[in-house]
């Protein structure tokens, strides 16, 4: 399994951390999805990193920043 840390902006509470969890936790091979606004944290644990780019977009269209 793969794990896959990204640095998120934007995320201001748990709310945040839960929509960015649900709409992740629907990609194809994505098993388990960790945010924390804290920290502007995200880890998704996945069979692969082939979703990535899927990821990302899913990110920025929900209103948060990914940083690259």
């Amino acid at each position: 399994m793969k794990e896959i840390n990204l640095k998120v902006k934007g995320m201001h509470c748990v709310g945040c951390e839960n929509r960015i969890k649900n709409s992740l936790s629907l990609i194809e091979g994505v098993k388990e999805v960790e945010a924390n606004y804290q920290d502007g944290k995200v880890t998704i644990k996945c069979d692969n990193e082939s979703n990535l780019n899927e990821m990302k977009e899913r990110i920025n269209d929900l209103g948060f920043e990914v940083e690259e």
